[in-house]
């Protein structure tokens, strides 16, 4: 499947055993599959193996020049041309079309062999008297992939028909080999596209967590697989951490996963537990195929609470890097991977420190054909309590870790995604319930001049109190339950109104007579950004201001 290693297959079956150079020039580029060329036909050396000298226009890294004959010394090699651009109606292009192996000195070769060789005549004396050249075309299942150039020196017998026969076995052996390594590169290509495409562009950057990512695919395997990773902004500030690995290695693989994630990433948006978000997966993965199995954890951080919420489905465990250098295994039950329909998957909530970095990984970087998981993740944990207390970057972090592979091959792709808490400030923090009643909203805007002028807002005061007002005022002729307003800090000022009503308001123009349906016009006009998202308990109505310079 590898073009090089078939061209060198090739060099080293022809010389010196049979002849003494061989020159292979391809098409450029090289067709795939059934695909028809409109351009004129371009011949380019792509490489070479002689024991003859001889001037060479070519790359000649890959020559050996050994004096193997003795004796009187032969005339050196002709130049070989590095590009050729056979005429439509000419020599070589007849040979081309024709597929079969040819002497260079036969009767009406030589415009070929000029050609060939990049010169408007052949010199006498250019080439050895005899059949010393053999023009070989590499024809596949479709096309003309390129061809081969056989010398011997004088010294040796002159081809032969029956030589004819073993130039053109090679040529086939050669032609197939050079279509399937293609095929197969546009094929990996492709996928390896897909896969990456599927994979996030950029990482978000929330306030409260930093994240840092590395993809890496198998050394000798195909270069695409099922392996994914994902970092989803939740409403309230949170955020989702997900890693996943479909089984295989193909493009089916990458397709499949391609689709997870956007389940995933459409179950997050209704900000369902992990447990019912790996749940779900389960069931729409079924209905994918009942071949299709996947492994994924699901972890919801949240800020505020310094709180994390995972779940996982048949996926290695986390590793959780403590500040003070410690590493800890997370013990969440691991569950059944997705797929396999009927299990019940369980949510695990523990405390998120701030300074702690927490690793999700595929199992590429904790398994392989000498190592079982447990001692990989064992081994994983040792390397991060190991790492030196300077790296402070979780980019470092990440190079530390896959650093310790070492260059040997791996059987599988590694998705590596980094999280590290930095938390969210209390007195950065405003957090209130209230109860739905007529009065609720004059309280939401004493709560939130407050809280304004006790952060020095005082020149956002009336804005902000207007757009809280018509949200709360929305949430009241909704809302069953005791509702909340929480104002966040951070380099925005973010208003945040929950309700338990699914109902999502829209934004309408009033008529001039109305009475209401204003409201998120103005917020619309006054607001920096504003937005509202269904949550599995009701819904979340937000907006943010710019803070101004001080």
């Amino acid at each position: 499947m590898d073009l090089d290693e078939t061209l060198r297959e090739l060099r080293q079956a022809a010389v010196p055993a049979f002849a003494d150079a061989v020159f292979i020039h391809l098409d450029d580029p090289l067709p795939v599959g059934t695909e028809r060329s409109t351009g004129p036909v371009v011949l380019r050396l792509h490489s070479s193996e002689r024991t003859w000298p001889g001037a060479l226009h070519a790359d000649t890294a890959l020559c050996t020049d050994q004096a193997l004959y003795s004796g009187r010394t032969p005339p050196p090699l002709p130049d070989i041309a590095e590009r050729v651009e056979p005429a439509g109606s000419g020599r070589l292009a007849e040979l081309l079309r024709d597929g079969r192996p040819a002497f260079g000195d036969a009767p009406g070769n030589t415009p070929a062999v000029a050609e060939l060789l990049g010169v408007g005549t052949v010199p006498p004396g250019t080439l050895p008297p005899g059949h010393r050249l053999i023009i070989a075309p590499l024809h596949g299942s479709h096309h003309v992939m390129g061809t081969v150039a056989l010398f011997r020196r004088a010294d040796r017998p002159v081809f032969t028909s029956d030589d004819l026969l073993v130039a053109s076995q090679l040529a086939t052996h050669t032609a197939l080999g050079v279509q399937k390594a293609v095929m197969y590169g546009h094929e990996a290509a492709v996928a390896d596209t897909l896969q990456h495409t599927m994979l996030p562009s950029s990482l978000p950057e929330p306030t409260g967590i930093r994240l840092a990512s590395r993809y890496l695919p198998a050394s000798k395997t195909a270069q695409v697989g099922g392996d994914w990773y994902d970092a989803i902004p939740l409403p309230g500030n949170r955020i989702a951490l997900v890693v996943g690995d479909v089984m295989g290695h193909s493009m089916t693989s990458a397709a499949i996963m391609g689709q997870l994630r956007t389940i995933v990433q459409t179950l997050a948006g209704l900000d369902l537990p992990p447990n019912e978000v790996l749940h779900h997966l389960d069931e729409q993965a079924q209905r994918l195929g009942s071949d299709h199995i996947a492994t994924c954890l699901y972890a919801i951080y949240d800020p505020i609470s310094h709180r994390l919420l995972m779940a996982n489905a048949g996926h290695p465990p986390a590793v959780l890097l403590h500040e003070d250098g410690r590493a800890e295994v997370l013990g969440v039950p691991p569950g059944a991977p997705i797929g396999v329909g009927g299990v019940v998957f369980e949510s695990v909530e523990m405390a998120a420190p701030t300074g702690a970095t927490l690793v999700l990984y595929t199992d590429g970087l904790v398994e392989s054909r000498d190592t079982d998981i447990g001692s990989g993740v064992e081994a994983l944990r040792g390397t991060l309590q190991r790492a030196p207390q300077g790296l402070a970057s979780l980019e470092v972090l990440c190079d530390h870790v896959l650093g310790t592979l070492g260059p040997g091959t791996r059987d599988d792709d590694i998705a590596l995604l980094a999280a590290r808490f930095d938390g969210f400030p209390p007195d950065s923090v405003g957090y209130w319930f209230l109860a739905p009643h007529p009065m609720t909203a004059g309280q939401a805007r004493r709560l939130t001049r407050r809280a304004l002028r006790r952060w020095g807002l005082e020149s956002l005061v009336d804005p902000t109190e207007l757009m809280v007002s018509e949200i709360v005022t929305n949430a009241v002729r909704f809302a069953s339950r005791p509702l909340s307003l929480r104002l966040l800090r951070t380099d925005v000022l973010r208003c945040e109104v929950t309700d338990d009503s699914p109902q999502v308001p829209r934004m309408r123009q009033a008529g001039s007579g109305d009475e209401s349906g204003r409201g998120l016009f103005l917020v619309n006009q006054l607001a920096l950004r504003w937005g509202a998202t269904r949550v599995s308990s009701g819904k979340v109505v937000w907006f943010e201001q710019k803070i101004p310079a001080k």
